[in-house]
C-alpha cells in the first residue's frame, strides 16, 4: 500500500500531537488555552490561533462562494449571484493563493488532532481550487458548468425565512441572470460535444424554475402588485437568457458535431492530479484501478458460487452451461423480472423507508434521528439527465431542514428502456438502492455529519467517504441479517457492488486508457451484468465526469478494511453500533483522517 504525499503530512501530526477531542466550533470555551507555562514564559497555545484563523477563513469562504454557502444553509449572502467572468476567477484565485499564505505561518505539529487533520482539509481545499482554476480549467470546455437553476430552486423551497423575504432574495439575484449567461458564453472556448449536450438538457430544465415555479409562489405571496411585477418583468429577462444560452449551445454544438470538439478524457497526467485532490486515498489512481480488477475477479467466483446453488430451484431441467459468467448472467436475468410496475417506481421507493428505517433501529445497528426529516420527492427537472436516484441534504446551518431523496419517474423512457431499467432496479436491488441513498446511507451520514463539532469537516466534505460510507452501509446491513441472508438477495448485491467496483475500472479505463463506447459496454453488459439501459446511462456519466465513479470503490475498501482491522484489534470489545457513531461523529472528512483520530482516541 502505498501513501501519497498528501497523507504523509498528515498523519505526521497525528502521531506527535496529544489526542484531544475535536471542538473547532466558533463558539466553543477557549480561555483554558490561551497560555502554556513553560519555564516561566508565557506561550500562545497555536490552537486558540488556529481557532481564530478558522473562523476568519469560513466567513471569508462564504462571502467568495454565496451559491456553495447557500447548500450548506448559510444564508447571509444568499441574494448574490456570482457573474463568471475573468475577474471572478482571478478573485478565487487570489483567495485562494492569500489563505494558503495565511494557513503557512501555522505549524501543524503544534495543533491538537482536531485542528491538525482541519488544517490539512482547508489546505486540500485551497489547493483544489488553484488546481481548477490554472490547470483543469473546466469553465472552457464544459458548459453544463453554467446553470442557475439550482440555487433559486433551493431558495424558493426552503423554509429559512418567510415566502416574501425569499421571493425579494430572488429578485435582486435575477438581477444578474443575463450577465451571468453572457458570462458563461465568453468562458466557453472548445467545448466537448458531451457536456454541451448535457447543458442544453439541464438549462432546458431550468427554464420551469422561472416559467413556473417562482410564478407559482408569487401568486401566494403577499408582495405588492408593483413588487410581483417587477419580478414578472426579470424572469421574464431571467427565461430570455436562460433561452438564448441554449440556442448558442446548440449552434456550438452543431458546429463542432463533424469534428474540432475537445475530447472529453482528460488524459492520465490531468486524472492522477485529481484523483489525489478529490479522493484522498490512502491508495493512487494507478493502485486502485489494479485492486478494482482484482476485487472484480472475487465477485465472480462469489456470484458463481450462489448460482450454483440456486441453479436447481429455477432451472431443474436445464444443465448448467460450461461458461459460468453466462450462467450468472442467465440466472440474474431470470430473477430480473421480479420488479415494481412502472408507474409505481417511486411509490415503492416511498413504502420502503420507513420499512428499512425499523429494521435498523431493531438490529441497534447506529444511532438515527426522527427529527430530521427525510422526504421523497420526484428528481426536478433541472437535476436530470445523470444519475436516477440522489439526495439533496441541508448543510451543517440549517441542519433541520428537509433532506430531499430524488428519484426520477420513467416517464422520459419509451416501453423497451423502462423495461430495462425495471429489471436493472429490479426488487431485491431497488431495496440496495434505497439502503444507498437513504437509510443508512446517505441520508443518515449526513445527518450525523451535519452534528459534527468541527464546522470544516462538515462543509467541505470528501466524495470518498460519503459514497464509501453508502456502499459500505449496503455490505453491512446484509451482513447484520437484512433480508434473512436470501441468496437471490446476496447474488443482486454482488451484481450491484460489482457495478461499484467496475464504476472504478471503466472510469479509469475510459479516461486514462482510451477505452471505446463498444469496449465500455461490453464491461457493463457481459462483465458487471448491467441491463443495456444502465449500461448506456453509465457510459454517458463516465464521459461527463472524472474521478467522481472511484469514489465509491475507493471509500468502500477504506472503511471495510478499517472496521475489519478494528474487530481484529479489538476482539470481544469491539462493538458495531459504536464504531458506526464513532466513525460519523467527525463529519465527512477524508476516511484516512478519521481513522488515524479514531485510533489516537482510542490510544
Amino acid at each position: 500500500m502505498k501513501i501519497n504525499h498528501w497523507l504523509l503530512a498528515v498523519v505526521a501530526p497525528f502521531i506527535s500531537a496529544c489526542s484531544q477531542p475535536d471542538t473547532t466550533k466558533a463558539n466553543n470555551d477557549q480561555t483554558s488555552k490561551v497560555v502554556k507555562e513553560t519555564a516561566g514564559t508565557k506561550v500562545v497555545d497555536q490552537n486558540v490561533n488556529f481557532e481564530a484563523f478558522k473562523s476568519q477563513f469560513i466567513e471569508a469562504f462564504w462571502k467568495e462562494n454565496p451559491g456553495y454557502a447557500l447548500y450548506v444553509g448559510y444564508y447571509k449572502y444568499d441574494d448574490q449571484l456570482v457573474i463568471p467572468n475573468k475577474e471572478n476567477s482571478i478573485g478565487s484565485l487570489n483567495f485562494a493563493k492569500s489563505y494558503l499564505s495565511k494557513l503557512a505561518k501555522f505549524n501543524p505539529r503544534t495543533l491538537d488532532n482536531g485542528n491538525a487533520s482541519d488544517y490539512y482539509i482547508i489546505k486540500n481545499r485551497l489547493e483544489s481550487t488553484e488546481w481548477y482554476i490554472s490547470t483543469y480549467k473546466g469553465n472552457e470546455w464544459n458548459p453544463s458548468r453554467f446553470n442557475v437553476a439550482g440555487a433559486f430552486g433551493l431558495i424558493l423551497n426552503t423554509d429559512y425565512k418567510s415566502l416574501d423575504e425569499r421571493l425579494k432574495t430572488i429578485s435582486t439575484r435575477l438581477e444578474n441572470i443575463p450577465a451571468y449567461y453572457e458570462a458563461a458564453i465568453s468562458n466557453i472556448t472548445v467545448p466537448t460535444l458531451e457536456h454541451t449536450a448535457l447543458a442544453i438538457q439541464q438549462n432546458k430544465g431550468a427554464l420551469g424554475i422561472f416559467e413556473s415555479s417562482i410564478p407559482a409562489k408569487l401568486i401566494e405571496s403577499g408582495l405588492t402588485d408593483q413588487e410581483k411585477s417587477e419580478i414578472k418583468i426579470k424572469l421574464k429577462q431571467a427565461v430570455e437568457s436562460i433561452n438564448s444560452y441554449i440556442s448558442w449551445l446548440q449552434s456550438k454544438h452543431d458546429s463542432l458535431a463533424d469534428g474540432g470538439a475537445k475530447n472529453f478524457r482528460i488524459g492520465k497526467t490531468l486524472y492522477q492530479q485529481k484523483f489525489k485532490l478529490d479522493i484522498v486515498s490512502d491508495y493512487s489512481a494507478d493502485e486502485l484501478y489494479q485492486r478494482a480488477i482484482v476485487a472484480k475477479n472475487e465477485l465472480h467466483k462469489q456470484m458463481i458460487e450462489i448460482t450454483t446453488e440456486l441453479w436447481p430451484k429455477y432451472f431443474q431441467k436445464k444443465n448448467m452451461p460450461e461458461d459460468k459468467l453466462v450462467a450468472v448472467k442467465q440466472l440474474i436475468d431470470h430473477l430480473s423480472v421480479k420488479h415494481v410496475e412502472r408507474d409505481q417506481f417511486v411509490n415503492e421507493v416511498k413504502r420502503q423507508i420507513p420499512l428499512i428505517e425499523a429494521y435498523i433501529n431493531e438490529a441497534d445497528l447506529l444511532d438515527m434521528d426522527p427529527s430530521r426529516p427525510l422526504v421523497v420527492r420526484e428528481t426536478p427537472e433541472y437535476q436530470r439527465g445523470i444519475a436516477g436516484a440522489s439526495v439533496n441534504a441541508p448543510g451543517p446551518y440549517d441542519a433541520t431542514a428537509n433532506t430531499y431523496y430524488n428519484v426520477t419517474p420513467l416517464d422520459h423512457f419509451n416501453d423497451e428502456q423502462a423495461e430495462s431499467y425495471l429489471r436493472e432496479y429490479n426488487h431485491w436491488i431497488l431495496q440496495i438502492l434505497n439502503i444507498h441513498e437513504a437509510v443508512p446511507g446517505h441520508y443518515v451520514q449526513l445527518v450525523h455529519s451535519n452534528k459534527s463539532p468541527s464546522m470544516i469537516k462538515a462543509i467541505f466534505g470528501n466524495g470518498a467517504m460519503v459514497e464509501g460510507w453508502a456502499v459500505y452501509s449496503e455490505k453491512m446491513m446484509l451482513e447484520s441479517g437484512y433480508g434473512n441472508q436470501e441468496p437471490e438477495l446476496w447474488l443482486m448485491y454482488s451484481k450491484w457492488n460489482l457495478r461499484v467496483v467496475v464504476n472504478t475500472i471503466l472510469d479509469y479505463s475510459i479516461q486514462v486508457l482510451d477505452m471505446n463506447k463498444e469496449d465500455g459496454l461490453n464491461l457493463l453488459t457481459n462483465q458487471a451484468f448491467q441491463e443495456k439501459t444502465e449500461a448506456e446511462g453509465k457510459w454517458r456519466r463516465a464521459t461527463l465526469s472524472q474521478v467522481q465513479l472511484t469514489s465509491y470503490f475507493n471509500g468502500f475498501a477504506e472503511i471495510y478494511e478499517f472496521r475489519e482491522a478494528m474487530k481484529k484489534e479489538q476482539g470481544d470489545k469491539f462493538n458495531l453500533k459504536a464504531f458506526h457513531n464513532e466513525f460519523l461523529s467527525y463529519g465527512s472528512a477524508p476516511v484516512p483522517i478519521i481513522k488515524q483520530l479514531m485510533r489516537e482516541k482510542i490510544r
